[in-house]
């Protein structure tokens, strides 16, 4: 895909098991990313999505394949992309303004810089006020804020979020939504979401891709045609329905749904 920031071709991983040799977690993964973009990864659990998230985080090597970042080979090599995984994984020991301010400390920047900018952002992330507390005294939709705004100092292009909102109430998962679009698109980072809500993949994502179960491999990828500024009431429309129904069929894999999306 011309002009793509990420690019992923021909994704092989597995796992070497005494009894039936090497078992394959993904099998011939291709995936593309232009710049900006927001895009949803949904399928069954333990199908290898967070497999796939850990070799583009270069924490995991496959057994072939390529991953490139603005044309640069990235397999193996960790530090290029934010990866905000379904644990907000806030130090319980450090105040707020202490656990954003994490990558850039342990990336070596200038500490004063971080934290003022970091200062900055605590209104827009929904946390000012709160840079002394503990994460003990936060909500859940608070720790999750706290956990994107760390990923967002980390000044990387490209975030991976590997299922943020699982654990939040149905009301806290709306409201966050929204947010993180607004996020998004005012950052203009290029987002990748694992999920299993096919509701979360069609409000967020400008594509969302299918996963078969394990070995994984895409169904089908189904382009969201919304109002791009879209709010939580575009839920209620015929054209989120649609999507939501192109989505479900993939992942029951109705033989027509596939032939229509490929």
């Amino acid at each position: 895909m011309d002009g793509a920031r990420l690019q992923i071709s021909g994704l092989y991983c597995g796992y070497a098991t005494p009894d039936r040799g090497i078992v394959p977690t993904l099998d011939g993964i291709d995936l593309s990313l232009n710049r900006n973009e927001f895009v949803s990864i949904i399928g069954p659990s333990g199908c290898g999505k967070s497999t796939l998230f850990n070799v583009i985080a270069g924490l995991l090597s496959p057994g072939s394949g390529e991953v490139a970042l603005d044309g640069k080979e990235i397999v193996g090599k960790p530090g290029h992309v934010a990866y905000m995984m379904q644990r907000d994984l806030l130090l319980p020991w450090r105040t707020v303004l202490e656990n954003v301010v994490l990558g850039p400390e342990l990336a070596g920047r200038p500490m004063v810089e971080a934290r003022n900018r970091a200062l900055a952002l605590l209104r827009r992330f929904g946390l000012e006020g709160y840079e002394n507390a503990y994460p003990s005294a936060l909500s859940g939709g608070m720790r999750q804020r706290a956990a994107l705004l760390r990923t967002v100092l980390c000044d990387r292009s490209v975030v991976l979020l590997d299922e943020p909102f699982g654990a939040l109430d149905a009301l806290t998962r709306a409201t966050m939504h929204e947010w993180l679009l607004g996020i998004q698109r005012e950052f203009q980072q290029t987002m990748i979401l694992i999920t299993h809500d096919p509701d979360e993949a069609v409000y967020l994502s400008d594509r969302v891709y299918v996963a078969t179960p394990r070995p994984m491999r895409f169904a089908g990828i189904v382009p969201i045609d919304l109002a791009y500024d879209r709010t939580s009431d575009v839920t209620m429309t015929p054209e989120f329905a649609h999507h939501k129904r192109q989505v479900l069929g993939l992942l029951r894999g109705d033989k027509g749904a596939s032939d229509a999306l490929h």
